[in-house]
């Protein structure tokens, strides 16, 4: 009897025990767990993630909702349209005041087209540029007051004087004749220095903000040499750079005050960065980059900040080793707002500001170009809560992709065509 007792309150203890370790065990999952990532637009329904391949790093993400988002569908109908086949390696699409679209091809010539998909012949009026591989004439955004200054920037890949330097990006700008037929007095107002004898990572994007200053985003030259560049500030690879339309760096810059720095960087630790827009109503800075093998990068840029390259990111080496040390995160150093592994392959990008399309509005629209697809990103509080694939049976290089005035998005590829995708 006296052991069936003391077992009795063994039993007892046990249990009391027991349910105090469950209550604390409780307590601290409760205290670890993240905060549920908002849900997309109340008009969007949700689907299983867009990706289902296996990724190339075994890399966990620094927050829920970084990567591999639920999907979402569009509802309202729209059409896709190729609108014209047959444009040289195009690489920008952007839209004159007048709803025209502006497209470059990366040889060195400039095309108008309309909505109806009319091209013009090619316009010329460029100095030389390295249009080996990923180089060549790149980007192109009309300025603010083009209706009356006719005035247009480039970003290209330049050819330095001494051809056996190699070459860097650049930005200029030059006035569309009024015939159309040719670009005026073509000049220089920013290099991203020093120039180097390769033909990859050039970025590259450029974008006005509402005081008419201009955002450029670089490239790091791929380079194993180069790579280290894009955390030093004495050179311009691997950056967002912020100038005024002569090319010098604006007031108040971050490093314009730090000696050594080049005074027009405005941010650092890049890749290679092909996209770059504006939100329509925020006014905050956006970039795409790619990563290697994985780690495809979306980043919100603010000024001073270090994206990490090459010393954190969520992908792989080629050739299957680790980048560097292999680590995701450090103190200093910027999370991307997403990231996708495998690539998505980020070209050009925009936001969507239209009304045509209302589930797309201030949606980030991204051209894919080893993935195939153009990628729709639902934002809300400057997190992905979103993901939808558009054009995938289409098989094409999605190298840029821009809104036009009319509220439709309009595409060139590598392949040469020019899409417009627009509401039914």
């Amino acid at each position: 009897m006296k052991y069936l007792k003391l077992f009795s309150l063994l039993l007892a203890l046990s249990f009391t025990v027991s349910c105090q370790a469950q209550k604390d065990n409780s307590k601290d999952s409760e205290d670890n767990t993240e905060a549920p990532v908002e849900q997309p637009h109340e008009t969007d329904s949700i689907y299983p993630p867009v990706e289902t391949q296996p990724p190339n790093a075994d890399y966990k993400p620094a927050f829920d909702g970084q990567t591999r988002i639920h999907g979402v569908k569009t509802t309202t109908p729209y059409e896709v349209k190729v609108i014209f086949e047959g444009l040289t390696k195009p690489w920008a699409v952007t839209s004159l005041p007048d709803g025209r679209l502006l497209i470059t091809e990366k040889e060195g010539s400039l095309r108008i087209a309309t909505t109806a998909g009319v091209v013009s012949n090619a316009i010329k009026g460029f100095p030389k540029v390295d249009s080996r591989s990923q180089g060549g004439l790149l980007d192109v955004a009309p300025a603010p007051d083009f209706e009356t200054s006719r005035m247009l920037f480039f970003t290209l890949a330049e050819v330095s004087k001494n051809e056996s330097e190699g070459s860097l990006t650049a930005v200029g700008k030059g006035k569309l004749s009024a015939d159309e037929t040719k670009i005026e007095n073509f000049e220089i107002i920013f290099r991203a220095i020093p120039y180097f004898d390769n033909s990859m990572h050039f970025g590259s994007r450029i974008v006005f903000d509402k005081k008419g200053n201009i955002f450029v985003s670089t490239g790091e030259r791929s380079d194993l040499k180069t790579r280290p560049g894009a955390q030093l500030l004495d050179t311009g690879y691997g950056k967002v750079v912020y100038i005024t339309p002569e090319g010098k760096p604006v007031a108040g810059n971050p490093f314009i005050n730090t000696p050594g720095a080049l005074p027009e960087i405005y941010s650092y630790g890049h890749r290679n960065a092909q996209g770059l827009a504006i939100h329509p109503e925020t006014g905050d800075l956006w970039l795409s980059e790619m990563g290697p093998r994985g780690g495809d990068e979306i980043n919100l840029i603010e000024a001073g900040k270090n994206y990490g390259w090459p010393t954190i990111g969520y992908g792989i080496e080629y050739n299957g080793k680790k980048v560097g040390e292999g680590i995701t995160q450090k103190e200093g150093m910027e999370q991307p707002v997403y990231y996708w592994d495998p690539v998505l392959s980020p070209s050009g990008m925009t936001f969507y500001s239209s009304d045509v399309i209302p589930e797309w509005k201030n949606n980030l629209i991204i051209g894919g170009l080893s993935s195939k697809h153009i990628a729709r990103l639902v934002i809300k509080d400057n997190k992905v809560v979103g993901e939808e694939r558009l054009l995938e049976k289409e098989k094409q290089r999605i190298r840029d992709v821009g809104m036009g005035n009319d509220g439709a998005l309009y595409a060139v590829t590598d392949e040469g065509r020019l899409y417009r995708i627009a509401k039914k």
